[in-house]
């Protein structure tokens, strides 16, 4: 992924989570049980904290140059929000069940970019 195309996708998140947020504080509230306007609050935590490291990201491979690694950290943790905060996003608005077991999903590929920027990280500092 090119870091131009990361810094908008970081953005949009970054954007998109603010709005969601104040989605979740405001019109959700009292029209959604508690647990689940806390669910809808972890999955606009976790977009925010990515959309971050996504811009992180952008900017390390300006400075390093394209690593695989830096490229499958971009990926990863783009899929990781669409997955993870995604599938909470859902389950909250529409109450959908069968979305649960994605979430997991999410969390793996958030893991596994975190992994791959400490390989890239090992690899160009190391």
């Amino acid at each position: 992924m090119l870091p131009k195309v990361i810094i908008i996708v970081a953005a949009f998140f970054g954007g998109s989570g603010v709005m969601l947020g104040a989605f979740g504080a405001h019109a959700l509230r009292g029209q959604v049980e508690a647990r689940l306007l806390e669910t809808f609050q972890t999955g606009v935590q976790y977009q925010l904290v990515h959309a971050v490291a996504l811009m992180v990201l952008a900017l390390l491979m300006e400075q390093w140059g394209r690593l695989l690694s830096l490229d499958i950290a971009a990926y990863a943790l783009t899929v990781g929000v669409l997955l993870f905060s995604g599938s909470l996003y859902v389950l909250v608005l529409t109450e959908i069940r069968w979305v649960g077991p994605i979430t997991p999903l999410g969390g793996l590929c958030f893991i596994v970019g975190w992994v791959a920027l400490l390989i890239a990280g090992v690899a160009r500092l190391g």
